[in-house]
């Protein structure tokens, strides 16, 4: 199989394997920070740095860590750099601390950075890891942002805080309501799947062989023995 060079590995997230809009990952954080553009960037930020570090560790450390408690370990690295994260943003940031609430804390078992630990950065080099991390955290940046945007501009009539001549005094409330938020995400996905004309991922990327559970699975999992003969 020919690797993929390491400008692909970085973009890729950008929209091929985009976190948000095409893997459809991170959908709790996802709805519930970007009612603002300033809380969504601040989310994809936070959580684009836990994930370039936590990658570089893990891929670092992959061949030592025994395979039956790689997922534990997996989730004490991420932790570790969520505490990081929580502590600098509550000291010098705390507007944004208050902001987040919660949702900083549970970038922790945020399935886009559990899932490029178990499915890039256990079975690749650091170098390559640290490129997966910048562009899955760069895309679920830009996936926030996009979704932030267009919700509080129609919602609050603002971008940023900042408020827009006219569209500050006609506002539709339901776009910063979860209603709306859902509304939002299933246009934005519908048109990322438009761009990409519904190839925007290889099925054959995301079979089952890639599933931790694969081999005591009863279900569809169960298939992956024989996909990996």
């Amino acid at each position: 199989m020919k690797k993929d060079g390491n400008l692909s590995v970085m973009l890729k997230g950008l929209l091929r394997e985009n976190p948000v809009f095409v893997l459809i990952l991170g959908t709790c954080p996802t709805l519930a920070t970007t009612t603002t553009v300033i809380g969504a960037f601040s989310m994809g930020l936070a959580a684009a740095a836990v994930l370039i570090c936590s990658n570089a560790v893990i891929s670092l450390l992959r061949k030592f860590i025994p395979d039956t408690v790689r997922i534990p370990c997996y989730i004490v690295i991420i932790a570790g750099f969520v505490t990081i994260v929580r502590m600098f943003m509550q000291a010098y940031l705390p507007d944004i601390f208050e902001l987040l609430g919660v949702y900083l804390d549970l970038i922790t078992v945020n399935c886009i950075i559990l899932g490029r630990a178990e499915m890039f950065a256990g079975k690749n080099s650091v170098g390559k890891s640290v490129l997966d991390g910048v562009g899955m955290g760069l895309g679920f940046t830009l996936a926030l942002v996009a979704m932030a945007t267009v919700r509080e501009v129609l919602g609050a009539g603002s971008f940023a805080g900042i408020a827009i001549p006219f569209m500050s005094t006609h506002t539709i409330d339901i776009f910063i309501k979860a209603p709306g938020g859902l509304m939002v995400y299933g246009f934005l996905i519908a048109v990322v799947n438009a761009i990409t004309k519904g190839k925007a991922i290889k099925k054959k990327d995301f079979s089952c062989a890639g599933c931790p559970s694969a081999g005591v699975c009863n279900g569809g999992c169960a298939s992956a023995k024989k996909e990996g003969e």
